[in-house]
């Protein structure tokens, strides 16, 4: 019954920002983390960012910097923002919770592309 609706991505030019929104539903117990993933074509799918309950949070070496990511507990919505945006950080972009019983959850994704 959870479900993730990422929000936010779309077409910007290098240098660029955009803010992506992960909104989580139907969870009974809440999450332990929330992060974000990208997945660019023909790569792999690698974490991006994170952000615990507590609010510790972690990011890929690439995205230092540069992305923030952040979370509302009292609307179960965690953001991604993007600041200085390059070529390379063009991917689909995935929402991903982890409940603190256990399973894991996936948003469908975001496209977000940096091009001139």
């Amino acid at each position: 019954q959870v479900q993730l609706v990422e929000s936010g991505g779309g077409l910007v030019q290098p240098g660029g920002s955009l803010r992506l929104s992960c909104a989580a539903s139907g969870s009974r117990s809440g999450f332990s983390a929330m992060s974000w993933y990208r997945q660019a074509p023909g790569k792999e799918r690698e974490l991006v960012a994170s952000i615990t309950r507590a609010g510790i949070t972690e990011y890929v070496g690439s995205v230092k910097g540069r992305f923030t990511i952040s979370r509302d507990i009292t609307v179960n919505t965690v953001y991604l923002q993007m600041n200085s945006l390059k070529p390379e950080d063009t991917a689909v972009y995935y929402c991903e919770a982890d409940s603190v019983v256990g399973p894991q959850y996936w948003g469908r994704g975001t496209q977000v592309t940096v091009s001139s």
